[in-house]
């Protein structure tokens, strides 16, 4: 795998990219590609971008961590000229696009799983099912249910402290949408970073703990924390808990907590080389990167398809702007991209 230097300096990168982006613009400012939003898809853009400065050095590529929906406020209003999202774009983003005359093409660049997570120290739980999660995380749980053994019988009675990411983050929305059935719906009482890298920190030093992020950040950090197997209680998504596994995230068995990740780039931004070029870059010598960090690859055609929707212009969203969608495979992302 892939060693990525920055993976541990998220905050730092974010700061450094917010910084860059407040120097005064030189003569050259046409050069700078400025890209936020998603902490699950930075890793990949950050590969990408530094890939591809190597063999562009007069271009300069920033990309910070404001969370899905902090992105969004951004490149909404013209700030950026990419956006990361670990969802697709919600109709109040489609909204506020329309109100700044902003079009946009959606592109999907991988797939991820979320990895539920504990403290390797927590020998009891090993698997979990959906049920137990949303009877956990759900708005009700809040002050009510906050130790262990009130999960599952058996289990010790013990705190239980909770990590999870930001509310400006899609991974929450995609969560709680997953889990607790509502978009944006959840108890409050949890740790929440737009950071991943807090939420390993914090998981890691707290055997207490249990949280919920991309895997990405796991398999950077195999060994401060541990996975927990999740059961949807549906055969057709496999016999009992599945793992996040590369196979299972890719076959679609690992439900409901996987999903595909995209860019959004800001159409007028696409009629400068250089944004132009990064995007190429992007859809096709940033394919192995996308494993390289821990995500999982789409197939050649679909990112066939992606070059196609840039090549033509293509905007909108495949997904209506209904924000987080559970259960989409490769196939039904095929067929919708194909539409």
């Amino acid at each position: 795998m892939r060693s990525r230097r920055h993976w541990g300096l998220g905050m730092a990168a974010t700061l450094l990219g917010t910084l860059a982006l407040a120097l005064p613009q030189s003569a050259d400012a046409a050069t700078l590609i400025k890209v936020d939003g998603s902490s699950t898809v930075y890793p990949i853009t950050e590969a990408v971008a530094e890939e591809f400065q190597k063999k562009n050095p007069k271009v300069r590529v920033t990309v910070g961590i404001s969370g899905t929906g902090g992105g969004f406020k951004r490149f909404c209003i013209g700030e950026t000229d990419i956006s990361d999202a670990s969802r697709p774009i919600k109709l109040s983003e489609v909204e506020l696009c329309l109100d700044n005359k902003i079009s946009y093409i959606e592109l999907p660049v991988a797939f991820d799983g979320l990895a539920v997570m504990v403290n390797p120290k927590n020998d009891w739980a090993t698997r979990m099912t959906v049920k137990e999660l949303k009877k956990l995380w759900e708005p009700a749980a809040q002050g009510r249910l906050t130790r262990w053994s009130q999960i599952r019988a058996g289990w010790p009675d013990k705190e239980i402290h909770l990590f999870g990411a930001g509310v400006d983050s899609g991974t929450y929305d995609y969560f709680t949408e997953a889990i607790v059935g509502k978009e944006h719906s959840s108890r409050g009482d949890f740790t929440a970073s737009e950071d991943d890298n807090v939420l390993v920190q914090g998981i890691a030093n707290d055997p207490l703990a249990l949280g919920f992020f991309g895997v990405a950040y796991y398999e950077h950090n195999k060994d401060k924390l541990r996975l927990v197997a999740i059961d949807d209680e549906n055969p057709k998504n496999g016999d009992g808990p599945v793992l996040p596994t590369f196979e299972n995230v890719k076959n679609a068995t690992y439900q409901p907590l996987a999903r595909p990740i995209f860019i959004y780039v800001n159409k007028q931004a696409l009629d400068r080389a250089e944004v132009r070029d990064f995007v190429a870059f992007y859809l096709t010598a940033g394919r192995p990167l996308v494993r390289e960090v821990g995500y999982i690859p789409l197939s050649d055609a679909a990112y066939d398809l992606a070059v196609t929707r840039v090549e033509k212009r293509i905007t909108g969203s495949v997904f209506g702007g209904k924000g987080s969608q559970v259960g989409v495979s490769l196939e039904s992302l095929l067929a919708a991209e194909a539409k």
